[in-house]
Parts: C-alpha cells; sequence; structure tokens
C-alpha cells in the first residue's frame, strides 16, 4: 500500500493513498457475512441467508463501503505505526475510488501531538498556593451554613401541589459538565407547611440518633464540601495560568470534538427533561451552529487543557496505577451497561492520571 503523508496548518495531517486490488477485494465476504448478520428473509435463519440471496437484498454500495470500513480499520493503526505519526484526534475520512477488484482510494485527515512549550508549571503551581489565604485554608463551618442547610433539606421534604410547567428552561449558554437549572422544565410545585425540624424527622433521613448527631454529621459534610470547593478553586486557578503562559498550535479537529462534546452533552440534558432539542433551540431562537460559534472559545479551551495535561504527564512520566484503572472501570461497566469496555478504560484513565497531575502540581 502506497501512501502520502501531507502536512497541513495547525497540526493536522492529510494521509493519501490506495489500498491494492486484490487486499480490498478479500474484505468482500467479510463485509457481506457482517452485513448478513442483521437481514432477516423469510424462509431462512439469521445468519443463514445463502450468499445468492445477500447480494440480491444488499445493495452494492453498502457492501463496497462496508469493505471500506473494515480495510481501513485494520490498516490505518498499521499507517500510525509504519509512519511514526504521535496522532491525538479521530480520522477523518474521505473515500476517493470505490469498486470491485479497483483498489480502494481515500483520504484521511487527522491532528497529530502539536510542538506544546509549556511555562515553569511548578514555579506558577508553587506561587498560587503559597497566595492561598489563612481564611481559605481554614475552613469554617458557620451556624448559618447549617440553618440554610437544614431548610433546604426541610423544603425539599415538604409536600408539593404539582402544576406542569411547560415553558422551556432559559439554559445559561456554557461548555461546563450541566448547563440546566434543577428545577427548570420539571413540575412546579406550592409548598405546603414545612416538616418540623426533630429527632423522628432526621431518623427518616438516614442512620442518625438525633438532631445533634445529625448536625454534627451535617457540619462535617458541608465542611467537606467547602475543602473540595477550596481545592478546585485553587486547581482552576493553577491551570488557568498555565494555560495562559502555554504557547501551542491546537489542531481545529480537536476544537470541533470538543464542541460536539459540549452540544451533545447540552442536548442530553434537555432531552432528560422531557424535551425537544429543536424546541429549545427555537425558544432561543437559535441554531446549532450559532451554539457552535458562541462556545468555540470554550471547547478551545478545554481542548489546550487536555493536551497540556497530556504534556506534563509526558514530562513528569505520571502514569494511573493499573490496580485502580482496574477498579474504576469495573465500576462505570457495573453502572453503565451498555458501555463500551475500551472507551471505559480510556475515559477511567485519563480521570485517574489528571487527578494524579493535580495532586504532583499541589505538592510543590
Amino acid at each position: 500500500m502506497k501512501i502520502a503523508v501531507k502536512k497541513l496548518p495547525k497540526s493536522e495531517i492529510e494521509i493519501e493513498g490506495e489500498l491494492e486490488a486484490e487486499t480490498f477485494e478479500s474484505y468482500f465476504k467479510k463485509a457481506l457475512k457482517k452485513l448478513g448478520e442483521n437481514l432477516e428473509v423469510d424462509g431462512f435463519r439469521k445468519c443463514k441467508v445463502p450468499e445468492n440471496i445477500m447480494l440480491s437484498k444488499i445493495p452494492e454500495i453498502r457492501i463496497l463501503e462496508e469493505m471500506a470500513e473494515l480495510a481501513l480499520a485494520e490498516h490505518y493503526p498499521k499507517m500510525i505505526e509504519n509512519e511514526k505519526l504521535d496522532v491525538i484526534s479521530r480520522p477523518i475520512v474521505s473515500i476517493t475510488k470505490l469498486a470491485r477488484k479497483n483498489p480502494l482510494g481515500f483520504k484521511i485527515k487527522t491532528a497529530v501531538l502539536p510542538v506544546i512549550k509549556l511555562p515553569d508549571y511548578k514555579k506558577l503551581a508553587k506561587k498560587i498556593i503559597a497566595d492561598i489565604t489563612d481564611a481559605e485554608k481554614n475552613i469554617l463551618v458557620t451556624e448559618k451554613d447549617l440553618e440554610d442547610t437544614i431548610m433546604d433539606i426541610r423544603k425539599s421534604r415538604a409536600p408539593k401541589m404539582h402544576m406542569k410547567d411547560t415553558t422551556p428552561p432559559d439554559l445559561p449558554l456554557s461548555g461546563e459538565e450541566s448547563t440546566l437549572p434543577p428545577d427548570k422544565g420539571e413540575k412546579k410545585g406550592v409548598e405546603s407547611e414545612l416538616p418540623e425540624f426533630n429527632d423522628e424527622f432526621v431518623k427518616d433521613l438516614g442512620p442518625f440518633t438525633d438532631v445533634a448527631d445529625f448536625k454534627a454529621k451535617l457540619k462535617e459534610n458541608i465542611k467537606l464540601e467547602k475543602e473540595n470547593q477550596q481545592k478546585e478553586k485553587t486547581r482552576l486557578k493553577i491551570i488557568e495560568k498555565i494555560i495562559d503562559e502555554s504557547e501551542m498550535e491546537i489542531p481545529g479537529i480537536l476544537i470541533e470534538v470538543e464542541l460536539d462534546k459540549i452540544l451533545y452533552r447540552m442536548e442530553s440534558d434537555i432531552t432528560q427533561m422531557g424535551l425537544k432539542f429543536e424546541d429549545y433551540l427555537k425558544h432561543l431562537n437559535k441554531t446549532k451552529e450559532v451554539l457552535r460559534k458562541e462556545f468555540r472559545t470554550d471547547a478551545e479551551k478545554k481542548a489546550k487543557l487536555a493536551l497540556i495535561l497530556s504534556e506534563i504527564a509526558k514530562v513528569e512520566k505520571i502514569v494511573a496505577e493499573e490496580d485502580k484503572i482496574v477498579k474504576e472501570v469495573e465500576h462505570l461497566l457495573e453502572h453503565y451497561k451498555d458501555a463500551d469496555p475500551e472507551r471505559a478504560r480510556a475515559h477511567a484513565e485519563n480521570v485517574l492520571t489528571n487527578e494524579k497531575i493535580f495532586q504532583f502540581l499541589e505538592s510543590q
């Protein structure tokens, strides 16, 4: 197989080539078998349909497309390995020649790891941590914190008279994990009298002996939450400083991938609320294309963050422990039955590695 690798702007490349006709033709039976697995024909059991019947039922172009997909899925990793390419994004494939008993022509566009010039991230992290004030270090839980939280719990336990709210939510335009206010699109409720806060009430909430026991444990939880918030605030300062002082050309493909993730999360949130994403867009008077433009800065920042963390991990030789990865994958697959094991592992490894990177920066 002959290929040519062309460098494009912003650390992107294009691989153009042809797979020999004989090699491409060898995928015919594999493609037909795979397509036949879902073919239902009266008088034949599934996966037992004769080849001549399958050929009469399945369009030739569909068979050719499946052949191309199988062939490139097998040969693309070999191209990357042979050319020693440090690929960091999924490939965008264009088929340029597709016919039986002919070479398979293709173009593949993808991104490679850009040259990343990092600042002295250890020094930056050390300075930010040194600037943390005593008030920020010494987390206190006030009586007001306790009373406010207790009031929220009592309100959540109060009976409600429900009225359906059909008004689409005013979703803040943000690329964060969840962009939805918790009560929008659900049923509006008019609260009745709040339940009395006493020993009986707290026992219904969980394994608490009385009000005093509940307050003591609640105080611990609030303190832990405040400590986590402070930790996340510090981490955000560190990473934003590193991002601001880093130099690189971000591949456009990576930005598009992050935009896809942002819009997918938004659409999932809207759908979970029982609304149609198209109706929501009409309510905003915006299109997906407009949202992609608005989210582009956030997406670029996320792509830059991923590259920076990856580079720090490589420089400092930071890797996640195998036993922790296995445990996290088991946890993910237990809660998400349809999850792909390979993707679950990649996600777990990424999350655990990033946590070790932040711990490393915090230790400076």
